[in-house]
């Protein structure tokens, strides 16, 4: 997934999807808390993507299992977007990424993130360096 799109939550807490990823994202998706560089926002999660988490979760030892683990996964919810392609964020987690009304919805390859705007746009803002971007770049191998 890639792109950055602005949305707004609706009176029933309900963002739209945009449409360059409705496909990517399908009928059926899981969001739960995500961080990236300190900052907290949504993390949405294909079907097949959460499986794979699933999967890597009930591999890990009992012991492993406990703590910010489980956080992930008792705090996720299924989202079925309606015929207007709209879905519902629970309070805990809207509150949790601190997201009012303004939304950023990002594609991170695998994955979506949802953000509150103005969170975001410090985390750009942040980020945004020539030298933060290039060690990124080499991060990924280029």
């Amino acid at each position: 997934m890639i792109g950055k799109y602005s949305a707004k939550l609706d009176e029933k807490n309900r963002l739209f999807v945009p449409s360059k990823l409705r496909g990517e994202l399908g009928e059926v998706f899981y969001v739960t808390l995500g961080v990236n560089c300190g900052h907290r926002c949504l993390t949405a999660y294909t079907a097949a993507e959460w499986q794979k988490l699933s999967d890597n979760y009930n591999a890990l030892s009992i012991s492993q299992r406990a703590g910010a683990t489980s956080l992930i996964f008792m705090n996720a919810a299924e989202c079925s977007p309606d015929k207007q392609f709209r879905f519902a964020l629970t309070p805990f987690l809207l509150n949790y990424a601190g997201i009012d009304r303004e939304v950023m919805i990002v594609g991170r390859a695998g994955q979506a993130e949802i953000w509150d705007a103005e969170e975001f746009a410090r985390f750009e803002a942040e980020n945004l360096t020539p030298e933060k971007l290039l060690a990124s770049l080499e991060a990924i191998g280029l």
